[in-house]
């Protein structure tokens, strides 16, 4: 287990490094001049050649990513050019919690209506409960999370009052507001994933439903009950907890969307406002966290199940 550990931390360390430098090149090699895009066109070349030196503008690109990664890595991510001038630590740090409280909630949307769910499908399987809820999984799915938003927004803000569209109530003032403000922006974004996993999942069940030792069990004496909740539903778990790796890490994309319709002031209404003024240092450092979100999401994936499967090795083969 250590050394699966050690090798998938390692190339989770790698990745992230390789995610550092395309972001940081993609950012380098953008047409235009930080220094002049900050000052204005009416500054004179004097002060836009003092900037430039001031922003290490005038070093080569690998010094560039030396200073930018070690700054990095230490916590000085620089000042916004947006926000006047204000650290962009101390920003991102105010919005963690936002974004995290509504990844999280999502995620315990999702995870409660996917498992029971597919359950449900399996056990009906062919029945009108299994078609009505395909049909209803397969409208999930092709509704974007940001449309969902919308329409929640309209009929239990606007028609029903059950919130206040836009009445965000920060999480040290209200805690309990501040959740009850989140229910419905997490259940847009769990609502589309949660299909998702239904579908993958409820194809995996029955798949292991079909196999040999399914039927060994089942002649043996064991309840159906029994075996789908104790054999089934681990081996149909591996995969699926693969793709619930990916969903995490889409789940924090996508709430940038949502924050934005929702007015949610986290971390992705906060890259967006950074993309419109064109605050790259702000957009650099947010692009990285998204990635590190989206590894760290898929690295906890893998390492679930090694826990679950110990055959299962670093590289995703199978261990005799």
């Amino acid at each position: 287990m250590w050394l699966f550990l050690g090798k998938r931390l390692s190339i989770t360390l790698l990745t992230l490094l390789l995610v550092s430098l395309l972001t940081f090149l993609a950012f380098a090699l953008i047409p235009g001049d930080p220094a002049l895009l900050a000052l204005g066109i009416e500054a004179s070349d004097e002060q836009v050649l003092a900037l430039r030196t001031q922003m290490g503008l005038d070093r080569s690109l690998p010094r560039q990513y030396a200073v930018w990664l070690g700054n990095f890595l230490t916590g000085n991510l620089g000042n916004s050019s947006r926000f006047r001038g204000a650290a962009i630590s101390a920003m991102i740090l105010e919005r963690l919690p936002v974004t995290f409280s509504l990844a999280a909630l999502s995620l315990v949307f999702m995870l409660l209506i996917a498992v029971p769910v597919t359950l449900l499908s399996v056990r009906k399987e062919g029945g009108l409960a299994d078609r009505i809820l395909g049909g209803l999984t397969a409208l999930n799915i092709s509704f974007p999370g940001f449309f969902l938003g919308v329409l929640f927004i309209w009929i239990f803000g606007i028609l029903l009052r059950l919130f206040v569209p836009g009445a965000y109530v920060d999480y040290r003032r209200d805690p309990l507001s501040f959740a009850a403000y989140l229910l419905f922006p997490a259940l847009a974004l769990a609502l589309p994933n949660a299909a998702i996993l239904v579908k993958f999942l409820r194809g995996q069940v029955l798949q292991q439903l079909r196999q040999d030792y399914v039927r060994s069990a089942l002649s043996r004496g064991a309840g159906p009950r029994r075996v789908l909740y104790t054999h089934v539903l681990k081996n149909a778990a591996i995969p699926a907890v693969t793709l619930l790796g990916m969903i995490v890490g889409e789940i924090f994309a996508g709430s940038a969307v949502i924050e934005q319709v929702f007015a949610i002031p986290g971390i992705g209404r906060l890259l967006i406002s950074s993309i419109t003024s064109r605050d790259y240092a702000m957009v650099q450092t947010l692009a990285v966290y998204m990635a590190f979100m989206v590894v760290l999401a898929n690295t906890l994936s893998d390492i679930i199940i090694r826990i679950i499967d110990p055959r299962i090795s670093a590289d995703g083969g199978v261990s005799p």
